[in-house]
C-alpha cells in the first residue's frame, strides 16, 4: 500500500506527515526550523528528512508515492549547490522525487481545495501572491525587512518604536503602547530618568540599533495590546497596517476576479485587531484563514499520486 508526504518547513519548526490514499494520517515528524536563509542549507536539509524519517515510522520508504516540502526560503534551492544538498538528503532518507513548493503554496492548499485564488501571508515578514493550478505565480511584497514586508510583525514592530521615539521627541505624554516599548526595550523600570525623555530617546535609538533589525518584530504584541486597550497611536498603526497589506493581496489580484483568498500568519488571526481589519476590509470577497501548512502539504502530494480525487488529509 502506497502513503504520501507532506512537509512544512518554517523557521523555528519543521513538521512531517504520512497519508494513505484515503486521506488517513499514518504518522508524524517534527523538527526545528529548516529555512535555508536563515539556517544553513546542510543542517535544514538534515531537519526536513528527520521529520520525513519521524513521520515514516515503520512505514517503507520506498512506498512512498510523492512528497511535498513546502518550504519557506524555497528560493535559496535555485543555487545547484544548494540543491544538491536537499537532493542528498531526500536519497538518504530513500523518498523521491520531492517536490518543494513555497510555504505560502501549502498554506493555500491547506484552506481551499481551489485551484486558482490569493494567498496574502502576515508573520515575521509579508507577501501576497496569485495562485492559479495551486501555485504561486505572481507575488506582491514579500522583498524582506530592508526593502518591505509591510504590515509583517517586523513592520508592526518599527511603527512602534517610530512612535513612541515620536512622542519621547515632542516630550509628549507617553501612552500604553510608549511604555510598553520602553519597558521591553529598557527594563521595566524605565520611567523618566534624570536626563528626561531626551534621555530616553537617546537610550531607545541606541538599544534597537544595536540589535538585528529582524529583533523588531518582538515590540508587534505591545501593538495589538495597547490597540484592544483604545491606544489611538496603536489603532492607527494597525489601520495602517492593513490597509497595505489589502493592497498587496488586491495588486495580486486580476481585476474583478471572484476567487478565494487565503489569510496565513499570526498577524492575521480573527482575534488580532489587523486581522479584523484586514477581513473588513476585504468584505465582499471569500476570505478563508489557513489551518495547518502541513495538511496542505500532504494533500498537494496526494493530488500528486492519486489525482484531482484524493481526499483531504483529516488530523490524528
Amino acid at each position: 500500500m502506497t502513503h504520501v508526504v507532506g512537509v512544512d518547513a518554517g523557521g523555528t519548526s519543521t513538521r512531517a506527515i504520512a497519508v494513505d490514499a484515503s486521506g488517513a494520517v499514518l504518522g508524524a515528524g517534527r523538527a526545528d526550523g529548516a529555512n535555508p536563509n536563515s539556517h544553513p542549507p546542510a543542517e535544514a536539509a538534515a531537519r526536513i528528512a528527520s521529520a520525513i524519517t519521524g513521520a515514516l515510522g515503520g512505514l517503507d520508504p520506498a512506498a512512498t508515492a510523492a512528497c511535498v516540502v513546502g518550504m519557506a526560503g524555497v528560493s535559496k534551492l535555485s543555487d545547484p549547490s544548494v540543491a544538491e544538498i536537499f537532493e542528498t538528503a531526500w536519497k538518504n532518507a530513500g523518498i523521491s522525487p520531492v517536490r518543494t513548493v513555497p510555504d505560502a503554496e501549502v498554506a493555500y492548499a491547506s484552506a481551499t481545495s481551489a485551484p486558482d485564488g490569493s494567498v496574502l501571508v502576515a508573520g515575521t515578514g509579508s507577501i501576497a501572491g496569485r495562485v492559479r493550478g495551486r501555485r504561486m505565480v505572481s507575488t506582491a511584497g514579500g522583498y524582506g525587512w530592508l526593502l518591505g514586508d509591510e504590515g509583517s510583525a517586523y513592520w508592526l514592530g518599527r511603527e512602534a518604536v517610530r512612535s513612541t521615539l515620536d512622542v519621547l521627541g515632542r516630550g509628549g505624554e507617553l501612552g500604553p503602547l510608549a511604555r510598553a516599548v520602553l519597558a521591553e526595550a529598557l527594563g521595566p523600570s524605565a520611567v523618566d530618568p534624570a536626563g528626561g525623555p531626551a534621555a530616553l530617546w537617546r537610550a531607545l535609538i541606541t538599544n534597537v540599533n544595536s540589535e538585528a533589525p529582524i529583533r523588531l518584530a518582538r515590540f508587534a504584541p505591545f501593538v495589538s495590546e495597547a490597540d484592544r486597550g483604545g491606544d489611538p497611536a496603536a489603532d492607527g498603526i494597525t489601520t495602517r497596517a492593513a490597509a497595505l497589506l489589502v493592497t498587496n493581496v488586491m495588486a495580486a489580484r486580476e481585476p474583478g476576479e471572484n476567487t478565494p483568498i487565503v489569510l496565513v500568519g499570526a498577524v492575521l488571526s480573527p482575534a488580532g485587531p489587523v486581522g479584523a481589519k484586514v477581513r473588513a476590509e476585504l468584505a465582499g470577497h471569500e476570505v478563508l484563514t489557513s489551518t495547518d501548512g502541513v495538511l496542505g502539504a500532504a494533500w498537494l502530494a496526494a493530488v500528486d499520486a492519486y489525482g484531482e480525487g484524493a481526499p483531504r488529509p483529516v488530523p490524528a
